[in-house]
């Protein structure tokens, strides 16, 4: 076997390596399959889009190694091998071309399904983080009300600080931190409940920086999942469009090309 032979020969094995490499990976991703899960799909097309380009440095291998065998003038009979697999690469990347054009619309419809899922959750949470706040404020409010509840709380948390210990177990520095705030806290508020006109002010101090900051949180996960939406479309949908754009070429010229040169051959032989 010369040179020329041989390397068309590890053209042809390298190229046929990296397709059943394609396939073999296309049927484990697929494994267990979950179609009516979207998470499941848009995992399952994104790894088929990332790997989409193997199969056609496969083909582009195995091209050059037909046109190299062309070139050498090779037997009809050792023909045969090399055009069956060029014909099976142009069939394959016209069927992968329809392929990869039909997942962008299956991707873009699971990516906005799963969009609208976050912002459903997004608006729960902020719905029940608005429930929190009420609860906090009319707590806020029973304990204003009743002013020896307020100075139980704060004897309770000032016996515990001065024995540096709670429930037989010593505190940390940061337990002993916590517990120093909180009581400065129930004295601010034991201190304005003896001015209603303050502790009102107050009140709607906390009210209005609690809704802004449990608002902004909201608006930031919403924006955070409009942008990865965004940015998974872009970056599957694209890559999936150049490369059915790129394995339709391939197949349909290859098999286009295939078709005359087998008419020629036809009309040499005549």
């Amino acid at each position: 076997m010369n040179i020329s032979k041989y390397t068309t020969l590890c053209l042809k094995l390298a190229g046929l390596i990296f397709i059943l490499s394609f396939l073999l990976d296309t049927l484990t991703f697929a494994i267990p399959l979950q179609w009516q899960n979207p998470q499941w799909q848009i995992g399952f097309v994104t790894a088929i889009v990332d790997r989409g380009i193997v199969p056609m440095v496969g083909m582009a291998l195995i091209i050059i190694a037909s046109w190299i065998d062309s070139t050498l003038n090779i037997s009809a009979a050792n023909a045969k091998p090399t055009t069956f697999l060029r014909i099976f690469s142009f069939i394959l990347a016209s069927l992968l071309g329809l392929i990869f054009l039909l997942l962008i619309p299956i991707h873009f419809n699971n990516i906005n399904q799963v969009k609208t899922n976050a912002l459903e959750q997004i608006q729960k949470g902020a719905d029940q983080g608005g429930e929190q706040i009420k609860q906090f404020l009319a707590n806020l409010n029973s304990l204003s009300q009743n002013p020896q509840l307020l100075n139980q709380e704060i004897a309770q948390r000032t016996q515990v600080i001065e024995s540096g210990q709670f429930q037989g177990r010593p505190l940390t520095e940061q337990q002993l931190v916590q517990l120093r705030q909180q009581r400065d806290q129930l004295q601010n508020l034991r201190d304005l409940a003896q001015k209603p006109a303050e502790f009102k002010k107050r009140r709607e101090e906390i009210k209005n920086q609690l809704g802004t900051q449990l608002e902004e949180r909201r608006r930031n996960a919403e924006n955070q999942a409009n942008i990865e939406s965004l940015k998974q479309w872009l970056r599957i949908c694209l890559s999936s469009l150049m490369l059915a754009i790129g394995y339709s070429v391939i197949g349909w010229l290859g098999l286009r090309a295939q078709g005359l040169m087998s008419g020629n051959l036809k009309e040499a032989k005549r």
